[in-house]
């Protein structure tokens, strides 16, 4: 099926992928916007995480011929198998999303209560390795993710439709933690699990490449252009103790640099919009209120019912006062902003005096850093991305931030304090900060 796409073209989907589009597992992601209150910022920013999820999908395929074009596998049909098992996980990396993206999370159940069997496999494998983990913590779209994949009705379509690919497969390219039971991703004495895994979330993977390029069309901004098709031919692979990690050509090392800082100045422009940032605010203020009801539920087939319409429909009848300026769009306005790299005390002064004077505020402060490169987890460090040079053979690869100094120069954080009022009070709180020179 060919699936015509604003952002990349004409896009071909196997008839199997189709089956998988078609549950309503994934038909569900149609309801689901892709960057939650952001259409409140940018009215055309009403793109879903159906689309996205295609197109993670599509460039997908396109990296792993651009990267293994001339690799040499045993046979034609492991390194399909190993291509459409890459492909599902970018496809239904994102299946398990709350009601507007991320900020629903705030209300999802306990992970003992979605009682993810799959993590059962990781608990055991963590603990022999000495890691402490356990299932005491709220779950997350994550979680839903690897619940749909392994226990759900999905599941069962997963398996009729793709008889060489386990769900637990697709799930180990998406969780880095889970531990594969086979030797699926083993060819040729090679494991190719590292740099699937890699391209599925890393800093340089499929779906930043898709959703940077998505959300800058959308929203109608230039920031998250990037030159998409530099990176993918120069996509490389390096082999490290019979690991195939994700490389990237020498001479594309500028066009990431540019491609991080892309990604870097949409969060500030974008993401972290004034707009966008109060909206969340309010809509996390509604649901953390002891009235609130509205509450995600364990039970994976009974969640596949909750979406975006869902959650604007319950706003719309409920007399929390937050709820009310949400459903009829009356939001606090900015007052002040404040772009910091250090702690700011000034926001929370202009924040008490202004209660004091009786005006109610909300101080948000937005943090951002570069990368996650400075805070990656264990298992990310364990998967470096190499930088190769295809003309000198003499050249050692060398892991991606000894290439670079981007990571080095964008160190610090960036914080963006904002102050906040009730629009019907915005004047009498502009006054009063100007009066006493805050």
């Amino acid at each position: 099926m060919e699936i015509r796409d604003p952002v990349h073209g004409s896009i071909s989907v196997t008839d199997d992928e189709v089956i998988i589009l078609d549950t309503p597992e994934f038909q569900r992601l149609r309801s689901i916007k892709q960057l939650g209150v952001s259409e409140f910022s940018f009215p055309a920013a009403t793109h879903n995480r159906y689309l996205h999820s295609i197109g993670v999908c599509h460039l997908a395929g396109r990296a792993f011929n651009h990267i293994f074009d001339h690799t040499s596998f045993t046979s034609i049909e492991v390194r399909e198998r190993l291509k459409q098992c890459f492909r599902l996980a970018a496809l239904l990396h994102d299946i398990g999303h709350g009601p507007l993206s991320h900020v629903t999370e705030a209300v999802m159940p306990s992970l003992k209560d979605l009682n993810v069997q799959a993590y059962q496999h990781r608990l055991k494998s963590m603990y022999q390795l000495g890691v402490v983990s356990s299932l005491d913590r709220q779950a997350n779209h994550e979680d839903y993710t690897i619940k749909y994949i392994t226990d759900s009705p999905l599941t069962e379509v997963i398996k009729s439709t793709f008889s060489d690919i386990s769900p637990i497969h697709i799930i180990c390219l998406i969780d880095k933690t889970i531990a594969c039971p086979d030797d699926f991703f083993i060819d040729n004495g090679l494991d190719y699990r590292p740099i699937l895994s890699q391209l599925v979330s890393s800093e340089l993977d499929v779906d930043r490449l898709d959703y940077l390029e998505r959300d800058a069309y959308f929203c109608g901004t230039n920031y998250g252009n990037i030159d998409l098709e530099w990176i993918l031919a120069n996509l490389r692979s390096h082999i490290v103790d019979n690991k195939v990690y994700l490389a990237l050509s020498r001479r594309a090392i500028y066009t990431f640099d540019d491609f991080l800082l892309s990604r870097h100045h949409m969060n500030l422009m974008v993401y972290f919009h004034h707009k966008s940032i109060i909206y969340e605010e309010m809509l996390i203020r509604y649901l953390e209120s002891a009235d609130c009801e509205f509450r995600l539920p364990a039970d994976i087939v009974q969640y596949t019912f909750y979406n975006d319409y869902k959650l604007f429909e319950h706003l719309t009848q409920v007399k929390n006062p937050w709820a009310v300026r949400i459903a009829q769009r009356r939001p606090y306005r900015n007052l002040i902003e404040f772009h910091n790299v250090t702690d700011n005390q000034r926001p929370q002064r202009i924040k008490k005096h202004l209660e004091d004077a009786g005006v109610d505020a909300i101080c948000v402060s937005s943090h951002l850093r570069l990368s996650k490169y400075h805070t990656s987890s264990a298992e990310d460090r364990a998967l470096p991305i190499y930088v190769v040079d295809p003309y000198d053979k003499f050249e050692q690869p060398v892991p991606i931030e000894q290439s670079t100094k981007i990571f080095h120069s964008y160190e610090g954080e960036r914080v963006i304090d904002r102050v906040y009022v009730p629009p019907e009070k915005f004047e009498i709180a502009r006054r009063q900060i100007e009066a006493e020179k805050l």
